[in-house]
Formats: C-alpha cells, sequence, structure tokens
C-alpha cells in the first residue's frame, strides 16, 4: 500500500483527504483487473466510467475555479493504478480547460455537462509539426471570414486525437506577430476540412494523432476569449495543468517504490532477502527521498495556485521538472531491483518504464522548464 501520509500535510483540506479514499476505494476495485486491449476503447471506457463514479466534475469548472490540489490527488492515484485512467481523466481537464477559464457562459454550458460526465471526450490541440515548445512559432491559421474563421495547417501529438468529441485548438489569427496573434477555438471533429490524417503510435499505448485543417470553417461563436488572447489563454490552461503532470509521475514513483518494497522483502539471495543487502537498502532510501521531495513540489504548487496566486509558472515548472526527472530515476531503480522480470513485456514496472518517459516531454519538456525556472528566477532578482 502506497505511503498517504503526506494528505496529513497543511497543504489539504478535510474535503480532499475524502477525495482521496473515495477515489482509492473505486480505484482498486475497478482498475485492479482492467484488461487492456483497443486503447481507443479503452480510453472510451475509462472516461465512461471516471463520469459516472463523479470523478470528471473536478475536470472542469462552471465558474472558472479549478481545484488544483484536487487534480493532482486524482491524477496522482490514478497513475498509481494505472496509465491510461490518469490520460483519460487529465485529457478531460486540459482539453477543457480554456472553457473553464475563459469560455463564455454558452460555451460551458454546451460542454462542460457533457465533459464532466463522461459523455464527451476533449482534446487539447496545441502543438504542430514544427512548434513544440515554442507555441508563438505557431504558424496554423485562422483567417477572419464574416461569420466563420477559416482554417488552414496541421496539428500533431494531439492526444485523443481520432476520439475526441471536442477540441479546443489554437491558431494564428495574426492580430500581431508572435506570440500575441494567435487565438483559441472550438472544433467538433464533424467540421468539413477536418481530417484526422495519421495515427501515432508510441511506447506506452495512448490514442494520439495528427489532424489536418484545409479551408476548415469554424463559427466565430466557437471562438473562446478575445481575438490574440490565444497564448494567454493556452499558458495559464498549462499553468494549472503542468502540476498535474507532475503529480501522475509521482504516482507512478510511487507504484514503483510499492513494488520494488514487495520485491526485496520476498526474494532471497544466498538465503536472505534482498532487503538486507545495504545497496538495496540505499536504492530505496533514495527513491523514498525523491518521492518525498517530489511530492513537496507538487502540493506546494497546487496549495499555491488554489490559494489565489494569479500564476504559479515558477512553482509548476520546478514541480513538472522534478516529479518527472526524479520518477524516470525511481522506475528504472525499480526496473533493476527486479532484475530480468523488471524488463518482461507486461509487468508492473516494465509498463512504468513506458509510461513515464513521455511525462518529461510533454506539456514542456524538461529543458524547458530549466529555462522558465531560470528566467523567473533572473526576474524575481531584477524585481528585488
Amino acid at each position: 500500500m502506497a505511503d498517504r501520509t503526506f494528505l496529513d500535510w497543511p497543504f489539504f483540506e478535510a474535503r480532499h483527504r475524502v477525495l482521496a479514499d473515495e477515489l482509492e476505494s473505486w480505484a482498486s476495485s475497478r482498475l485492479k483487473h482492467f484488461e487492456h486491449g483497443d486503447t481507443d476503447t479503452d480510453c472510451r471506457n475509462l472516461v465512461a466510467d471516471l463520469g459516472t463514479a463523479g470523478f470528471l466534475r473536478y475536470s472542469g469548472a462552471p465558474d472558472g475555479a479549478l481545484d488544483v490540489r484536487s487534480l493532482c490527488i486524482i491524477r496522482e492515484t490514478l497513475a498509481r493504478h494505472d496509465g491510461l485512467a490518469d490520460f483519460a481523466f487529465a485529457m478531460q481537464g486540459l482539453g477543457t480547460g480554456a472553457i473553464s477559464l475563459f469560455g463564455t457562459d454558452a460555451q460551458k454550458s454546451e460542454w462542460l455537462p457533457l465533459t464532466r460526465s463522461g459523455k464527451a471526450i476533449s482534446a487539447f490541440a496545441l502543438t504542430e509539426p514544427k512548434s513544440g515548445s515554442d507555441v508563438a512559432n505557431s504558424t496554423m491559421t485562422a483567417t477572419d471570414d464574416g461569420d466563420a474563421y477559416v482554417l488552414n495547417g496541421e496539428k500533431t501529438w494531439i492526444s485523443n486525437g481520432g476520439i475526441a468529441d471536442v477540441y479546443t485548438l489554437f491558431a494564428r489569427t495574426g492580430e500581431a506577430p508572435g506570440a500575441k496573434g494567435l487565438s483559441a477555438f472550438i472544433l467538433t471533429p464533424d467540421l468539413a476540412g477536418f481530417e484526422v490524417s495519421e495515427r501515432l503510435e508510441t511506447i506506452a499505448p495512448h490514442p494520439l494523432a495528427s489532424l489536418r485543417f484545409t479551408d476548415c470553417r469554424v463559427p466565430k461563436a466557437n471562438l473562446i476569449g478575445a481575438p490574440g488572447a490565444g497564448f494567454k489563454i493556452a499558458m495559464s490552461v498549462l499553468d494549472i495543468f503542468r502540476s498535474t503532470v507532475a503529480a501522475a509521475a509521482l504516482g507512478f514513483a510511487r507504484r514503483a517504490l510499492d513494488e520494488s518494497l514487495r520485491r526485496v522483502t520476498t526474494r532471497e539471495i544466498q538465503g536472505a532477502p534482498l532487503a538486507d543487502l545495504q545497496l538495496v537498502q540505499g536504492h530505496i532510501a533514495d527513491m523514498a527521498l525523491d518521492i518525498d521531495a517530489a511530492a513537496l513540489l507538487v502540493y506546494r504548487a497546487a496549495w499555491t495556485k488554489d490559494s489565489g496566486a494569479p500564476r504559479v509558472t515558477r512553482e509548476a515548472a520546478m514541480a513538472k521538472l522534478f516529479a518527472t526527472d526524479q520518477a524516470q530515476q525511481v522506475i528504472d531503480k525499480a526496473v533493476q531491483l527486479h532484475g530480468g522480470d523488471g524488463v518482461r513485456s507486461g509487468t508492473a514496472v516494465e509498463t512504468l518504464y513506458r509510461e513515464i518517459r513521455a511525462l518529461r516531454i510533454y506539456e514542456g519538456a524538461s529543458d524547458v522548464q530549466k529555462i522558465i525556472i531560470a528566467r523567473q528566477t533572473f526576474s524575481a532578482f531584477q524585481e528585488a
């Protein structure tokens, strides 16, 4: 059983502990024997189940007040049990984050009841073939044409691409060069000119796709926020959900430690448990230390945002960088401690090894997080 004493930290309120208990009970029952087959179908089923159980209500907020600590608790818990379940929950929040924070009342009333109940699947379409971390370099265009915008261009590495019912998409409307010329839109896959051009396969199976838009007309009523506000909207959404990526990494790391403790206390070498070896004890100590340090950074960022901070760019970047990088190391140690079984396809630690790698890339790669942290640190020094 994973350590849950962190829930007694002053970052949390009683309602967070209730949520953690409810989700742990649900996940232990629903996900323990979840059979993975067709990834698209599995993801749809998980979204529906999470909606029926009521946990997707945290993924969107009609009043715009997303509870980041709850989001992090949910992602940490789900990731510890099943990586695809974490993915399914996370994309419901990321995909509609812009609607929660900046959408009109009509946009919120149309989409949030569907995504929060699990009746519609959402996606966040930001990355392009030549524009990943450099969002301001986006080249997809949205041309003003009377009562609509006409979209032309491509998006890639879009989570839930090909199965989503609603997409939040960012394109260049040209109000100004660079970051100030992007806008955000709500799209549905039935629009003429919207094409899923390629489904993408990764080492940890998730629904991913490239999208192509050819003279795709989007009603102006589907614009989120003001024209030219897309970069601000995207960064505000990532500012919240970047901390939850760190929480997912934390969940993966906790599972790796649990599996390792089980292994070293039951596996014998020369008539004694592996746990008796000082080198093994050193690995376990490093893993436990990294996990606690990551948890402190994750929930500091979440608590700071929930306490009213307008932005937590520095805190979220630190949490994501440290938690994902250290989770990679924790899981690598777990593989080593399992020996040959650690690389056997389908085992828990082998699955974790494949799951963790992408978290150090998406929503801002580790090197990008270092740049963000450095810039934030220089800025604070200059203002002091």
